[in-house]
């Protein structure tokens, strides 16, 4: 699985070839989508396109939670490669801890036995859900993909990882914008070190750990400086001015709140 990939979410569909065939063009091998986010089929049509070997390319695609029994979410992986236009995705993850997640990771676990998935995994699932579901599958999750960035650490969550060997991805790895991150003083004052922006700084912070990140931008020069993130290394003080940035150690979504539960899993598509 490649450190850097690209990620779709709030992509417009309309806009998501494009988009992909310019992060492709650049030299992006890992893109990220979901069902939820309405624009597989157009991530498939850049991938078709792109002349670029499948095995060259690492997919990540996420099962929503509106397909009924696991029949229906059979059906809905065998949709999700078939509008990726690929026989398997690289991986397979579970879109939220809500509704039959049970169910929709027995389906990750067949798709993976019959090498339609060559890894499966979670997204956003947190503390007991996460425990409780290690605890009774039969295949442990590869990936947990969270929301990390410099605001928003994860340090409790990379420690109960570790203990079943789960990898923590990265999503909204640059805060979303939040909290001044393209401006933020202190990424500026260690990006001024090493002739790089804060994002740069702020995704270095993230891979140097060993951290999948998958940011997202419409702009091909973006892209361009998104990637170019390997050729410096942050010193053990960059590192410790960067810890203590943290405010959210677990994200600024809590998914224990039935508020926001509600929200989730009312949504269709």
């Amino acid at each position: 699985m490649p450190l850097l990939g690209y990620g779709v979410f709030k992509v417009d569909p309309k806009e998501t070839e494009r988009c992909v065939s310019d992060a492709i063009s650049v030299g992006y091998r890992m893109i990220d989508t979901a069902q939820f986010y309405a624009n597989e089929e157009y991530v498939g049509k850049a991938i078709a396109e792109s002349g670029i070997a499948r095995e060259e390319l690492f997919i990540i695609t996420k099962v929503w939670m509106n397909h009924g029994d696991e029949k229906g979410i059979d059906i809905s992986i065998d949709e999700s490669l078939r509008k990726l236009k690929t026989d398997y995705a690289d991986l397979l993850l579970v879109h939220h801890p809500y509704g039959d997640y049970y169910s929709i990771y027995r389906s990750l676990e067949k798709a993976y036995a019959q090498g339609k998935a060559r890894a499966i995994g979670l997204s956003n699932f947190y503390d007991a859900r996460f425990t409780d579901l290690v605890y009774h599958a039969g295949v442990v999750p590869a990936v947990n993909q969270l929301e990390t960035n410099v605001f928003s650490q994860q340090n409790s969550m990379r420690e109960l990882l570790a203990e079943s060997d789960t990898r923590l991805m990265a999503w909204g790895p640059m805060g979303q914008g939040k909290y001044d991150f393209f401006t933020h003083p202190v990424l500026m004052s260690i990006g001024e070190k090493y002739g790089k922006t804060a994002s740069q700084v702020g995704l270095r912070f993230l891979v140097q750990q060993g951290i999948p990140v998958i940011p997202k931008s419409v702009s091909i020069q973006r892209m361009k400086e998104n990637m170019d993130i390997f050729d410096f290394v942050l010193d053990e003080s960059d590192m410790e001015a960067i810890r203590a940035l943290n405010i959210h150690d677990q994200g600024t979504r809590n998914f224990n709140d039935p508020e926001y539960a509600r929200k989730i899993v009312t949504q269709i598509f």
